[in-house]
């Protein structure tokens, strides 16, 4: 599970980069067609590395290429995220059951931590967004890596981590869900404290079923609308 790291790697990877953060904040809008010549003027780059950056976007699922038509952005139907989410959910459970016994003492004190900086980064913004960055700053990226499960690792990253990324960053404007998400990710971190794996899973599937339910319904009013 390897989030990119900004502005550091190859030109290809910084092209990656930005493009990725693009799509996951809907800056580059969902079915958009990508014109290289824009692209390359729009981010400062070379027509090289951002066509490199749009094959591993393709890889990544947040991009896709229609033939005669070139490439656009993904389109996440109900469909797509009602199997993503029934995956996620399996996973990051499983991720939260073995983490409870293969994080340290240190590992868990550390993800309280985080949290703590998440509320005070609710607060500032009235609470009415819950936005996380990727890698170090993500609760679920801090979860996977804790499990030190190198399969499951991989399977909730690469393909699966941006397009949820993408769905993550809708919710979290979602101030309904602000702080009973921060209180349900309290919740896992003390059954991770306690060592119980199968509560930290059971309330990790019900914080992500919640996650679904938000999202569906924001799918609902975006289609009677």
């Amino acid at each position: 599970m390897l989030p990119y790291t900004p502005e550091q790697g190859t030109l290809a990877d910084i092209a990656s980069h930005r493009l990725a953060q693009s799509i996951v904040t809907g800056e580059l809008v969902q079915g958009q067609k990508l014109n290289e010549a824009e692209l390359a003027e729009r981010f400062g780059m070379g027509r090289g590395p951002l066509r490199e950056a749009l094959r591993h976007l393709e890889g990544m699922r947040l991009v896709t290429r229609v033939p005669n038509a070139g490439a656009r952005v993904v389109v996440l139907d109900r469909k797509t995220l009602s199997d993503l989410y029934a995956v996620r959910e399996a996973l990051e459970g499983m991720a939260c059951r073995i983490a409870a016994v293969q994080m340290t003492d240190a590992d868990i004190d550390q993800l309280r931590k985080l949290l703590d900086r998440h509320e005070a980064q609710i607060k500032k913004e009235g609470g009415k967004v819950y936005a996380q960055n990727e890698g170090d700053l993500d609760f679920h990226y801090q979860i996977a890596r804790g499990s030190r499960n190198q399969m499951l690792m991989d399977m909730l990253g690469s393909e699966q981590y941006q397009l949820l990324r993408m769905c993550r960053y809708r919710t979290s404007r979602n101030a309904e869900r602000t702080r009973p998400a921060l209180q349900q990710h309290r919740q896992i971190v003390e059954a991770l404290a306690q060592r119980d794996g199968e509560l930290a899973e059971m309330l990790m599937r019900r914080h992500i079923q919640g996650a679904w339910l938000s999202i569906s319904e924001m799918i609902d009013k975006e289609e009677a609308a």
